[in-house]
C-alpha cells in the first residue's frame, strides 16, 4: 500500500515538473541559464539579434559549443524546420524560444530519476523514498529544468555513478562496457565544465578500487585502464575539432554558406589553431583577479550557506552524520593499527553510507577551494545526498520541514526571483510584432535598469531588423540613469519612436526624479529583485504590489 502511494506521489511530482516547465516558470535564476546556450544558438541558428557573451567570442573561447548545439541548437533547428515546412506559421516566438530548450532539459532531468532508481538497491537505499526526495526537491523542479551547464554536469555525474556502481563489490568484475563509457562521460563532463573532475574523482577512485579488488590478472587490469584512456582521448578529439571548427569559422551561418574551397581552408586551420576550451576556462578561472570580477565569497560559503540554501535539513543531517562517521572511522583506524597493523577499507569494504558521504563532501571540498561560490555549482550533489538520506536506517523525521522548505524554494526561485523580466520580454515581443507595428514601421528603444541581463533572443528580432535598440543599464546609479533617460527623451526624432524603461518597483522613484513624464505604464507582478529588495515597512503598507513588481514605463514625448 505504501509503495503504491509513493509511486502515485512520484508520478504527481513528475507531472508537476513537466507541467510547470510548459506554463512556463517565470523565475529567472541567473543570466548563465540564457547566455551559456540558448542566446548563442538563437543567434547562430535562427539569425536573431542576441548578445554574445565573451566566452563565445573567437578572441576568448572558454565554453565548448558541442553541448549548446546538442541541446538548444537542436530544439531551435526543429522549430526553424517546422516553420520553413509551413507546419506552423509562427513556430518561432518568445514562448517557443524560452520553452523548447527548457523542455528538452526537463526530459533529460528524468535521467536523475532513472539513476536513483538503479542506484538505490546498490547503495542500500529505499528506491521510492529516494525518488520522492529527489522529485519533491525544488532543486529538481527549478534548477534541473533550466538550461544551465551545471544541470548537464549533474546528469553526467548521475550516469557516471550508475556506471561505477554497475556491479557489487563481491568479487565479480565490472561490466566490460563501463570502462569505455566512463572515459567518454568523464571527458564530456570536463569539456562541459572543468569542475566536473571534482565530482568525477570519487566515482573514478571507487571504480578503480573495484577493478583492482576483483581482477587477479594484471593484463585485464591494464586492458580496463587502456580502454578508458583511449575513449577519453577520442572524445577529447571530437570536442576539440568541433570547437576549433566553430570558433575559426565564427558562426554557423558562415558554415552553411561556405563553399567547398573555404571549407577546406577551415579544416586546414585545425592544424594551425587548436582550441581547447577547458584549458582557456581554467587559465581564466585560476586567476584570482578574474574570479573577483564575478564576486568573491568566503571559502566556507558552499558548506555553510549554499548547501543549506539548496538542500535544507538534508545537508545539515549529512554534516552531522559525516562528523559521526569520521569519529567512528578514526576510532576504527586506531584500533586496527594497534591490533591488526593494517588500514580498514573505507571505500570498498564498508556499507554504502560512508562512501556516499565521500561522494557528497569531496566535490564540495574541492569546489570550496575557489573564491567564487554560487549555489548552482552544488546542484549535481543532489544524487548522493538523496541516496544517503533514503537509507532504511535513516528515517526522515523532518517531513513537514522538508515540504515547507521545498515549497518556499520553489516559490522564491521558480516564481518570484527576477520573475517579471521574462513576462516583460513576452509583452514587449507582442508589442513589437503587433499588426500596428508591422503596417507602420516603428522604432523601439528598450532601456533595462536594475534587472538581470535581458536575453535579447526572446524579443524575436532578426539581425537584419534595425528598428529595436536594447540598452542594458544593469545596476547604474541615479545620475547615470537619469543622464541616459534625459538624453533619449531629448532625441525624439520621429513620430513613431517609442522609448520604454523597464525598472523594478523598488527603484521606480529614481526615474521619477529624472524630470520626464510617462505616457503609460504597465506593472508586471510578481518580481523580486534581491539586489534592490523591498523594505519590510513598505511591504506591510498598501503599496506592496508595486514593490513586488516590474514596471514597463513608456516615455512621453
Amino acid at each position: 500500500g505504501s509503495a503504491m502511494v509513493a509511486r502515485a506521489l512520484w508520478a504527481l511530482l513528475a507531472a508537476l515538473r513537466a507541467g510547470w516547465c510548459l506554463l512556463p516558470q517565470s523565475g529567472y535564476l541567473h543570466p548563465d541559464e540564457f547566455f551559456q546556450a540558448p542566446e548563442v544558438m538563437a543567434g547562430d541558428i535562427l539569425n536573431l539579434q542576441v548578445y554574445y557573451p565573451w566566452e563565445f567570442l573567437s578572441s576568448s573561447p572558454c565554453r565548448t559549443v558541442v553541448f549548446p548545439l546538442m541541446t538548444s541548437g537542436v530544439t531551435y533547428w526543429v522549430i526553424k524546420s517546422l516553420q520553413q515546412l509551413d507546419i506552423c506559421s509562427s513556430c518561432i516566438n518568445s514562448y517557443t524560444l524560452l520553452v523548447s530548450p527548457r523542455l528538452l532539459f526537463t526530459i533529460f532531468s528524468f535521467i536523475l530519476d532513472y539513476s536513483v532508481y538503479r542506484l538505490a538497491p546498490f547503495w542500500g537505499a529505499d528506491p521510492w523514498k529516494a525518488l520522492i526526495l529527489l522529485a519533491g526537491s525544488y532543486v529538481t523542479l527549478v534548477f534541473y529544468t533550466r538550461t544551465f551547464t551545471n544541470t548537464l554536469e549533474g546528469l553526467l555525474f548521475a550516469l557516471l555513478m550508475v556506471l561505477v556502481s554497475s556491479r557489487k563489490s563481491s568479487g565479480s568484475s565490472a561490466e566490460p562496457t563501463s570502462s569505455s563509457l566512463i572515459g567518454v562521460i568523464t571527458t564530456a563532463g570536463f569539456f562541459n565544465r572543468p569542475t566536473f573532475l571534482a565530482f568525477a574523482l570519487m566515482p573514478l577512485l571507487y571504480w578503480a578500487s573495484l577493478i583492482v579488488d576483483s581482477q587477479k590478472s594484471i593484463k585485464t587490469l591494464i586492458n580496463h585502464f587502456l580502454k578508458l584512456i583511449l575513449c577519453a582521448c577520442f572524445t577529447a578529439i571530437v570536442f576539440i575539432t568541433a570547437d576549433t571548427f566553430y570558433f575559426t569559422s565564427m558562426s554557423l551561418d558562415n558554415l552553411y554558406s561556405t563553399n567547398k574551397s573555404s571549407l577546406i581552408d577551415v579544416i586546414a586551420q585545425l592544424h594551425e589553431k587548436m582550441i581547447v576550451t577547458p584549458f582557456n576556462f581554467l587559465s581564466y578561472n585560476l586567476n584570482p583577479h578574474n574570479l573577483a570580477l564575478h564576486g568573491s565569497h568566503p571559502r566556507v560559503t558552499h558548506f555553510m550557506v549554499n548547501g543549506v540554501m539548496l538542500f535544507g535539513i538534508l545537508h545539515i543531517l549529512a554534516i552531522g552524520a559525516g562528523f559521526k562517521m569520521l569519529k567512528k572511522y578514526v576510532h576504527q583506524l586506531m584500533l586496527v593499527r594497534w591490533c591488526y597493523h593494517g588500514p580498514p577499507g573505507l571505500l570498498v569494504h564498508s556499507e554504502g553510507s560512508p562512501t556516499l558521504l565521500l561522494f557528497y563532501f569531496v566535490p564540495l571540498a574541492f569546489l570550496s577551494l575557489f573564491s567564487h561560490q554560487e549555489p548552482r555549482f552544488l546542484i549535481p550533489l543532489i544524487l548522493p545526498l538523496v541516496l544517503f538520506s533514503a537509507s532504511p536506517n535513516r528515517a526522515v523525521k523532518w517531513k513537514l520541514l522538508l515540504i515547507l522548505f521545498n515549497l518556499l524554494g520553489a516559490l522564491l526561485f521558480g516564481c518570484l526571483h527576477q520573475g517579471g523580466l521574462i513576462p516583460c520580454l513576452f509583452h514587449l515581443e507582442q508589442l513589437i510584432h503587433s499588426p500596428a507595428s508591422s503596417s507602420h514601421p516603428r522604432h523601439y528603444t528598450l532601456l533595462f535598469a536594475h534587472t538581470y541581463m535581458p536575453p535579447r533572443s526572446l524579443l524575436n528580432i532578426k539581425k537584419t531588423d534595425m528598428h529595436v535598440e536594447v540598452i542594458d543599464m544593469a545596476g547604474s546609479g541615479e545620475e547615470t540613469l537619469c543622464q541616459t533617460v534625459e538624453q533619449r527623451a531629448s532625441n525624439f526624432t520621429c513620430n513613431d519612436c517609442h522609448i520604454f524603461i523597464i525598472i523594478p518597483g523598488t527603484v521606480r522613484a529614481t526615474v521619477t526624479k529624472c524630470g520626464v513624464s510617462f505616457r503609460n505604464e504597465t506593472l508586471i507582478f510578481p518580481h523580486l529583485s534581491m539586489e534592490d529588495p523591498p523594505q519590510l515597512p513598505v511591504l506591510s503598507s498598501g503599496n506592496w504590489r508595486s514593490q513586488l513588481g516590474l514596471y514597463v514605463l513608456e516615455l512621453d514625448r
